[in-house]
């Protein structure tokens, strides 16, 4: 559903805000190595996050991306998918018809129109917090293990 774009710039905000309330700032390297994603294209996606308010960036010696526990606690799922992918999400078809409404709607329409109004509401209702925190705790993680691999 998400872009891999997408996909990576949640995990990377969500590793960001783990380290962050840790009082700890990760560099591009550290990010993309956590996130299995090329160092190249995760610098392009902290751009994006970076630009849009999302992470901050500090260069220099002992710089790096953070998010403030305070902004971890108010950015919403929402915003990373908005400013990644925008809200192509909320309204294309879900078997990627160029038209399709109730009024003229693809076989998948209906139930798919369900599913996208409880993604909707689970990335309205969704901190950058609350999945900082379940993967502190150790019972969510952000990769696949190597027993996966």
């Amino acid at each position: 559903m998400f872009s891999k774009a997408c996909e990576y710039g949640i995990r990377a905000s969500i590793f960001i805000a783990t380290k962050s309330s840790k009082g700890i700032r990760v560099g591009i390297k550290d990010v993309a190595k956590e996130i299995d994603s090329p160092e190249p294209f995760t610098a392009k996606i902290m751009q994006v996050l970076t630009k849009s308010g999302i992470i901050h960036s500090t260069k220099g010696v002992g710089g790096g991306f953070e998010v403030s526990p305070e902004a971890s606690k108010k950015i919403k799922l929402i915003q990373i998918v908005d400013a990644i992918d925008g809200n192509k999400i909320y309204s294309g078809c879900g078997i990627g018809l160029k038209e399709c409404s109730e009024e003229h709607p693809c076989p998948v329409h209906h139930e798919f129109k369900k599913i996208r109004g409880l993604l909707l509401e689970m990335l309205k209702n969704t901190t950058l917090e609350q999945l900082a925190s379940d993967v502190k705790s150790g019972d969510f993680f952000l990769k696949a293990t190597n027993a996966n691999n």
